[in-house]
């Protein structure tokens, strides 16, 4: 997917790299970056925009980091088993697909064939077990509820 390429592009990564590596990267970038480096009105926006999209780039890359997908492997693989799909949407190959239990995965370089299948499957849910939910590079964008106690 273009956006997963520019990302790695911008923080100047591989798809090999690991979280920490993708930290040491990110943090390195942003000390040059900072805005508060630059004196020239400017240099100074430049450097606030850069740094909104490192910031950006980051948090995307660690979302779909092997490592992060592997710390939610139960949960994930939870949802996918025991939980229906409730609705889900497909733009510009990204297909996002919303689960009755509140979780939320957006899965990447889905082909719009794939997703015209899944539109007309006899079961959507088992269509997308069979054929996304473990072929695609995924992250959960579920939001997170306070709880108070």
């Amino acid at each position: 997917m273009k956006k997963i390429v520019d990302y790695r592009k911008l923080l100047e990564v591989t798809e090999e790299a690991t979280l920490a590596e993708l930290k040491s990267v990110y943090r390195g970038l942003m000390k040059n970056w900072h805005p508060d480096k630059f004196q020239d009105a400017i240099e100074k926006v430049n450097a606030e925009e850069t740094s909104t999209k490192m910031i950006e780039a980051y948090h995307f890359l660690v979302s779909i980091a092997p490592e992060t997908r592997e710390q939610n492997l139960t949960a994930y693989t939870e949802t996918i088993a025991n939980s229906n799909i409730q609705d889900f949407e497909f733009k510009s190959q990204v297909l996002t697909v919303d689960f009755y239990d509140g979780n939320t995965y957006e899965y990447f370089d889905v082909p719009k064939a794939i997703y015209v299948k899944l539109v007309n499957a006899d079961s959507r849910g088992r269509f997308a077990r069979r054929h996304i939910f473990n072929e695609y590079v995924y992250r959960s964008t579920s939001k997170l509820v306070a709880t108070t106690a």
